[in-house]
């Protein structure tokens, strides 16, 4: 799949997000993020769309990525001139590469970059597992990450600094029935973002992880067809919606959440929830 720049409408459509209403806008409070350039990985939907939005909406100029081409340019349409769609498979290290490259050149920074592609499925025990669809979720969760951060590391070590936020997970911290691929694919990324804070913390680099919790999502769609583990077994309404996670990404762009260097934030902890301004 190629990893080259297809470019949005340049036009600004008129769209506004519930976003436009948020009093941390309208007051400044992410006006650091004006005029920064944000590379979201997953961007076709879910979490990766709402943060799209979101930082378009907080004044940052965002590449989305994802590997199906139709979605992100359509939501790089809506987005307007600030938005660019650069098709890329994260689990291919030179198509990442391609698209960091693509950004800068659009852009010309690369302040921001939210791992946040990942995969679930398929979804089985271990016995019944299939090793070839078992690795490809590593490729994705955990190499893709990797990919995202190595691609990002030389430019933002020249121009000084950046954020590299990881979307993590409870599953990283325990095992979940027939989520193998998952967990330890969650595990590794969350040691990915220790590693990156404990290497260039000292270079400006900021690196965190988000574990949302339970989003309303396909992906839940996806675990809740499985019929196995509590987790499948949960009510539509349990889930979060996506426009939350997309608002912590927002806040910890920043130095508000500066605390949480090389660690990772719970959106499930009411605290982390009055930060970022969800209750």
């Amino acid at each position: 799949m190629s990893g080259q720049a297809g470019h949005g409408s340049r036009g600004w459509t008129g769209w506004f997000s519930p976003f436009t209403t948020w009093t941390e806008i309208t007051s400044g409070v992410f006006m650091h993020l004006t005029g920064k350039t944000v590379l979201i990985t997953g961007a076709s939907r879910g979490i990766g769309a709402e943060a799209a939005r979101a930082f378009a909406n907080a004044g940052a100029n965002v590449a989305l990525l994802a590997r199906s081409h139709d979605e992100i340019a359509t939501l790089a349409g809506e987005i307007g001139q600030s938005a660019i769609a650069i098709p890329c498979d994260v689990s291919r290290y030179w198509e990442m590469a391609q698209a960091v490259q693509a950004t800068v050149d659009t852009f010309g920074s690369l302040d921001v970059v939210i791992n946040n592609a990942g995969a679930i499925e398929p979804i089985a025990r271990m016995d019944e597992s299939d090793p070839e669809a078992w690795g490809q979720v590593i490729d994705i969760n955990l190499k893709g990450v990797y990919h995202g951060m190595r691609a990002a590391l030389p430019v933002m070590l020249a121009q000084g600094g950046g954020t590299i936020l990881t979307i993590s997970s409870g599953a990283a911290h325990g095992p979940v029935e027939a989520w193998s691929h998952y967990c330890a694919s969650k595990a590794g990324a969350a040691m990915l973002t220790r590693s990156l804070d404990k290497e260039y913390r000292d270079q400006g680099i900021r690196a965190i992880g988000l574990s949302p919790g339970t989003v309303a999502t396909q992906m839940q769609r996806d675990i809740k067809a499985s019929g196995i583990n509590p987790v499948s077994q949960l009510d539509w309404s349990a889930h979060i919606p996506a426009d939350w996670p997309a608002k912590a990404l927002l806040w910890m762009s920043g130095e508000g959440a500066d605390d949480w260097l090389g660690d990772e934030i719970s959106l499930r902890d009411d605290a982390i929830r009055k930060k970022v301004g969800l209750i």
